[in-house]
């Protein structure tokens, strides 16, 4: 538990200390500065979960539907992260992105994601051909791409402790290994319990601690931590991991920025590209293969209850249903590496026979209805005074201060929340 200073204000709970998580808990001490902001964290440190397993990436916002809460707040997140990133000296690189069309049956999805590009106001985006591919990233191939130059890659899980440290300096709460078991909402505000402390050495106690706001940005749990207070039944989520490789060091400078290939409409995720981090490394990947268990990071424990949970899901089956070719292809990436790197190397010719290690996967929270349907846009559900992230992929990071500025806004407008700070009439439309 941190020091805090005596507030006078309202109380807001923050639940999750994501990214997203982090960047609500500020924003609340910028508007409120006299309100008390205690954050919940059922892992030992920050960011331990999405936030600390991606490959970094801030997405400029070409792909989403225009008009959609995505397009919308990820070019606004971009804006803020940027300007967050530069002015706490944190990693941020634009590094710039190409998609490539390998074939010219890739070419009129290409140019749709163009068009949406263009409609979202991603600056400087492009449509260029084999010359111009070979001149932006000269061990690259294809027949079409399109150029993102401000695309960037940052160190999201440095941001989300950055901006934690933030909300501790303006006198909040940051409650480390704090699991969050009930809550129980009510129109004045909601009640929390919550169990602090190693539950495998048995050392648990449990505290209930009163609100007049609470936010959950729970991520992997975000449906079971909507349930505790009543919330929907569906959205749930369905987990699915995505597997990193390193390559090996005589690779990490064979490009300049990023290279993806064209969303193929057959598959429900985008499939293998080339990432460069901001620590040097590069990456190619993701697969993206149903994971047993929510948090099995080494996919080494298959986790028992989240398994159940979604073999007991008939959204899952009929998911599953329409998805069989998409899970027949994955599953090949998963157990051949050399598959995998095969795949890379039809945009990348140079990594051919290339050495590539493993690295921790991440997972990712899709969110699924109870057609069998993944969710795209984000899912912001508010019941009272509670407010639950339900879904927050990609372009999730990259959004998560825009998403917390919009969580405020709605939160402010609906109980008429009037701001003890200019800081929220500063903001660029």
């Amino acid at each position: 538990m941190t020091e805090h200073r005596q507030r006078t204000g309202r109380s807001f709970a923050v639940i999750g200390a994501g990214i997203n998580g982090a960047a609500i808990a500020r924003e609340i001490t910028q508007r409120f500065p006299d309100a008390l902001v205690t954050m919940y964290e059922k892992a030992d440190h920050v960011a331990a979960h999405q936030s600390g397993h991606n490959s970094g990436v801030v997405h400029a916002g070409l792909y989403y539907e225009p008009g959609s809460l995505k397009a919308r707040l990820c070019r606004r997140g971009v804006n803020l992260l940027r300007d967050y990133a530069t002015a706490n000296h944190l990693p941020y690189d634009e590094c710039g992105k190409i998609v490539v069309a390998l074939h010219s049956e890739e070419e009129d999805r290409l140019r749709a994601i163009h068009e949406r590009a263009v409609a979202n106001g991603v600056p400087d985006v492009e449509l260029i051909g084999p010359d111009r591919i070979r001149e932006i990233e000269p061990n690259s191939v294809g027949c079409l791409a399109l150029h993102s130059p401000h695309t960037a890659i940052t160190d999201y899980a440095a941001i989300a402790r950055s901006l934690v440290s933030d909300v501790s300096a303006a006198g909040g709460r940051v409650h480390l290994s704090a699991e969050v078991v009930d809550i129980d909402a009510a129109p004045e505000g909601a009640t929390i319990t919550s169990a602090h402390g190693s539950q495998r050495r048995g050392e648990r106690t449990e505290h209930v601690e009163s609100f007049d706001f609470v936010i959950a940005c729970a991520g992997l749990q975000s449906d079971r931590v909507a349930k505790m207070a009543g919330g929907a039944s569906h959205p749930t989520i369905v987990p699915f991991f995505g597997q990193y490789s390193k390559l090996a060091e005589e690779h990490r400078t064979m490009l300049n920025g990023l290279v993806y290939p064209v969303p193929d409409p057959a598959y429900p995720f985008l499939g293998v590209h080339l990432t460069k981090r901001v620590d040097g490394e590069m990456l190619v990947g993701p697969n993206a293969f149903l994971s047993f268990g929510r948090e099995n990071y080494s996919g080494s424990k298959i986790g028992i209850k989240d398994s159940i949970r979604v073999a007991t899901d008939p959204a899952f089956w009929k998911f599953a249903a329409h998805n069989v070719k998409a899970a027949v292809h994955e599953l090949g990436a998963v157990l051949s590496r050399k598959k995998f790197l095969a795949g890379a190397a039809e945009y990348v010719p140079s990594l051919k026979g290339a050495v590539s290690t493993p690295i921790t996967r991440g997972i990712r929270a899709q969110a699924m209805d109870a057609d069998g349907s993944l969710i795209d846009d984000f899912v912001i559900e508010h019941q009272g005074r509670a407010t639950f992230i339900r879904n927050a992929p990609s372009p999730g990071a990259t959004s998560s201060m825009a998403i917390a500025e919009h969580i405020l806004d709605v939160i402010s407008k609906a109980h008429d929340l009037a701001p003890s700070s200019p800081k929220s009439q500063q903001k660029d439309n």
